[in-house]
């Protein structure tokens, strides 16, 4: 499975491609300065200040329903939304495993977003996975 390429077309173009650019080289401002080894909490709140810094819209700890056939049955804080369009889950562990990539695949679908990102600062170099809603059609 190539997981680098998840969630774009055929013809190379993908959705909130600039956006999720400016996120990652935000992660890798963060992970530049920070390496590895703090906690996730950590990282989110560094991330939060270049955000800030780099005059991206986010919620942070954002508390989203998840629903099963339409119905309400629960809720899950996604690290980050951003601009109102993109899931950012952030881990702080030695190296992401398909476990971590099924999950942020699992949120993104559940709340019904196109795009989603998956970033890990806990490896040697910053780990950062694109996840697309397999369940939207594109037009």
């Amino acid at each position: 499975m190539n997981q680098e390429n998840q969630g774009s077309d055929k013809i190379g173009i993908m959705k909130y491609e600039d956006l999720t650019y400016k996120i990652i080289g935000c992660a890798m401002e963060v992970h530049k300065h920070l390496g590895n080894g703090f906690q996730e909490v950590i990282y989110q709140r560094a991330l939060s200040i270049e955000f800030d810094n780099q005059g991206i819209q986010y919620s942070r700890e954002h508390e989203m329903q998840i629903q099963y056939k339409e119905q309400d049955i629960g809720t899950r804080r996604v690290d980050f939304f951003v601009e109102n369009k993109i899931m950012v889950e952030i881990k702080a562990i030695i190296d992401l495993e398909d476990v971590h990539l099924a999950q942020a695949m699992n949120y993104v679908e559940a709340y019904d977003l196109e795009i989603g990102l998956l970033i890990n600062f806990g490896a040697k170099s910053l780990q950062h996975k694109r996840v697309h809603n397999n369940k939207i059609k594109k037009s």
